[in-house]
């Protein structure tokens, strides 16, 4: 993992991998600082170039000489802007390469988590991660190490050509250097804090943003805009006072380097103009020339200071966005059984399962189903019901006990093989907004729209999706908030359908229905289930009598279990929960 010095205010080991991921492209990166190296040449040879023009040519009224040297200069200035140009434009190709590879590995590394790491981390701190973290690496590299490296080569060469021109001139002008260095070490030091305070404020904010949007509809219920707005403002005040440390700095660095460049041409001026003056030792064009060497000092001194604050930045978001790739948040996947087809025969042998740990969910469940059963489970919210079926198919890992398909343990199976052969339908269905279509196959290129629409048939739901304005290739609004419950469960019903599963858990799948698509439903119920192992999570006892095995839950363990006449019979906690359920229909 990366790690960030406590003692330093660089991230050597952050930059260094961020270096190794843009390696991938060799030639590229190569190409970037051979350029940076053309350019600081010409750069520096510049300066020498206008000194000698002026000692050789316009000193001595050369004027055919002159013309060749103005012409030299200006090719040289030319070649100057393509170099600069070429460098910039391939810096931020690079850029573009690192970024566009972190977010494909951050992504698919992502969606392989086990739920429990989405429970606990919040989407807006996620969506941070991958967007804007990964867009300030990006500055790592168009306008940070690179062009860093150009510039520091540019103050290598500019030294060793002062020190052949004059080495007393030379002395004088370098005594900056070390100045420079001092407050450009301050200046990172002082914007380490202030950068790490601002992802992490951008990642409040977004967090922030992104739960009131979605949960909208509880604000304005709730009267509580003026509230949401209040504080809204506190967490966008900090990120602004934030911002404002920032600029502060800056406005405090740059009128420094200038007072220490002014400095350090007064002092070349007064020493050289008095050696050119009255021992004629320094000739005018070398004095113009150092003079112009202290622009070209300077300007890279200030540039890379502004440089360390990029990568400073970037480092800071590659430091997080490192620290989830470098996370072990996936469910282990060491099982090797692939099983081509499932009978359905499923069994839970004392499970034990904690979502917080010392604190169990589930307390020893044990019960089995036969191929093709239709088992239901009913108690009360929290009992323990929806647990199961993630269990089932592997969204948490348990805690002990054993839990089979066919017999074979879950843990030794493949994990896509297993969910391949287990669909959800859940209460809460999640449509993408994308089309009709595109949300049933899930981008499976094998399934085609015909396949669809004689499934859609089979459980009596064609005519509804045909009804929509453009059918299966209808536009489905961000989680599906222009079609009823109702209608997002029959599009949930056939998704499931269209994979055919053998084993189908349907959890509270037939609740908050509207009375316009419960008939459907019941039919599309009755065709998924039939002549396959089915387990139904439900709150209306009236939709799972027909239920082979009827499991009751409370407090996470089965108290009771039987059909539902033999529940019935018992006068116990499902008689009760009938009771109640029915006396108030009447």
């Amino acid at each position: 993992m990366s790690t960030v010095n406590q003692n330093t205010s660089f991230d050597i080991n952050g930059l260094k991998r961020i270096l190794q991921v843009g390696m991938h492209r060799k030639g590229l990166f190569y190409t970037v600082i051979f350029i940076a190296v053309f350019s600081a040449c010409f750069s520096v040879y510049r300066p020498y170039l206008t000194g000698d023009i002026i000692d050789n040519y316009i000193q001595t009224k050369d004027l055919v000489g002159l013309k060749y040297q103005i012409l030299k200069l200006a090719l040289i200035l030319v070649f100057e802007g393509v170099l600069s140009f070429f460098m910039v434009y391939m810096a931020n190709v690079v850029a573009q390469q690192v970024i566009c590879y972190l977010r494909v590995q951050l992504y698919n590394h992502l969606i392989r988590f086990k739920l429990g790491y989405f429970d606990k981390t919040p989407n807006g701190v996620l969506v941070t991660r991958s967007v804007s973290d990964i867009e300030t690496i990006a500055e790592v590299f168009n306008d940070g190490i690179l062009v860093l490296l150009g510039d520091a080569l540019k103050i290598i060469f500019i030294v060793i050509v002062m020190y052949y021109m004059n080495w007393v001139l030379a002395t004088i002008v370098i005594v900056i250097l070390p100045l420079m260095m001092i407050i450009t070490r301050l200046f990172q030091k002082a914007l380490k804090n202030v950068y790490q305070e601002e992802r992490t404020l951008v990642a409040q904010l977004n967090t922030f943003i992104q739960e009131r949007l979605t949960g909208m509809n509880i604000i304005q219920v709730f009267n509580r805009q003026k509230a949401e707005y209040t504080k809204f403002v506190g967490i966008n005040s900090e990120l602004k006072q934030n911002y404002l440390k920032t600029v502060f700095y800056f406005s405090l660095l740059f009128p420094v380097v200038d007072i220490i460049s002014a400095l350090a041409t007064g002092s070349l001026i007064w020493f050289g103009g008095l050696r050119t003056a009255v021992h004629g030792d320094v000739s005018v064009g070398d004095l113009i020339a150092f003079t112009q060497y202290i622009a070209l000092l300077t300007s890279p001194m200030r540039a890379i200071a502004e440089r360390f604050n990029t990568i400073q930045r970037g480092l800071v978001g590659a430091d997080r966005v490192f620290k989830i790739l470098d996370a072990d948040e996936t469910l282990p996947n060491e099982g090797k059984i692939k099983l081509a087809q499932v009978e359905g025969a499923i069994e839970f042998k004392n499970v034990v399962f904690s979502y917080v740990l010392n604190n169990p969910v589930l307390k020893g469940i044990s019960f089995s189903t036969k191929p093709g059963e239709t088992v239901a489970i009913v108690g009360a919210t929290g009992a323990g019901k929806s647990t199961i079926i993630n269990l089932l198919s592997r969204f948490y890992d348990i805690d002990s006990g054993v839990i089979t398909i066919d017999g074979v343990n879950i843990y030794d199976m493949n994990l896509v093989n297993l969910r391949q052969h287990v669909a959800v339908v859940l209460q809460d269905v999640f449509l993408f907004n994308t089309t009709i279509f595109d949300n049933i196959v899930l981008g499976n290129q094998n399934i085609t729209l015909e396949e669809v629409e004689a499934a859609a048939k089979e459980i009596g739901i064609h005519s509804f999706i045909q009804s929509l304005p453009n059918g299966y290739y209808s536009e489905v609004s961000e989680r599906g908030s222009t079609l009823s419950v109702g209608q997002r469960q029959l599009i949930s019903f056939l998704r499931a359908y269209i994979y055919n599963p053998q084993v189908l858990v349907l959890d509270e799948a037939t609740s908050s229905i509207d009375t316009a698509s419960e008939e459907l439903i019941q039919l599309a119920t009755e065709k998924l289930t039939q002549g396959r192992t089915s387990i139904v999570i439900a709150h209306r006892l009236a939709t799972i009598q027909n239920a082979d095995k009827i499991l009751v839950m409370e407090n996470g363990m089965i108290v009771e279990q039987g059909t539902h006449q033999e529940l019935l019979s018992k006068k116990g906690y499902y008689a009760n929960l009938y009771d109640v359920q029915f006396s108030k229909v009447s």
